[in-house]
């Protein structure tokens, strides 16, 4: 699948709009889309852990007032796993034992500590008790800050020095 892909972005950089990239800058390009693939995966799969966690808090009565707060946290802890492993397998290519690909996990949830727990949190508070967003698209609205953000620590700390 990821041949394909390559395959079609490869003919629009260079067939369709005649770019002239450097290998590294192509090879860097088909690494970000990599992410991104893999980002908007994990973006789903976090979106639809949000939602059910939700679901759970109000079958449980857990107060509605926190209940966008736990199930961000929730989304966040599968999410990153969900994350690591195809950032992992498909777009910095770990290599090592057990503890490289332990210590990467522990780097890739500080990342996204920052990037999925901290910011988000705190941006979440922002749309949800200040601009009155709904607590079901703030988390949509994050996205656009946390993403770059997220590739940036990937790529240079998390995974550093993987291709």
């Amino acid at each position: 699948m990821w041949n394909i892909l390559e395959n079609i972005i490869h003919f629009f950089i260079y067939k369709i709009f005649r770019l002239k990239l450097s290998e590294d800058k192509y090879q860097a390009f088909i690494q970000f889309v990599k992410f991104g693939i893999v980002g908007l995966s994990n973006t789903v799969i976090s979106y639809l852990i949000y939602l059910g966690t939700i679901k759970i808090c109000e079958a449980a009565s857990v107060s509605p007032k926190y209940d966008y707060l736990i199930a961000t946290v929730v989304s966040f802890i599968l999410s990153v796993l969900w994350s690591f492993y195809w950032n992992k397998r498909f777009v910095f290519k770990l290599e090592g034992g057990f503890k490289t690909m332990l210590l990467a996990l522990v780097k890739t949830y500080i990342s996204y500590s920052f990037t999925g727990l901290f910011l988000s949190s705190v941006l979440a508070i922002f749309w949800v008790e200040i601009l009155g967003v709904s607590k079901l698209i703030s988390p949509i609205l994050n996205l656009v800050i946390s993403v770059p953000v997220n590739f940036l620590l990937n790529k240079f700390w998390a995974f550093k020095g993987d291709k």
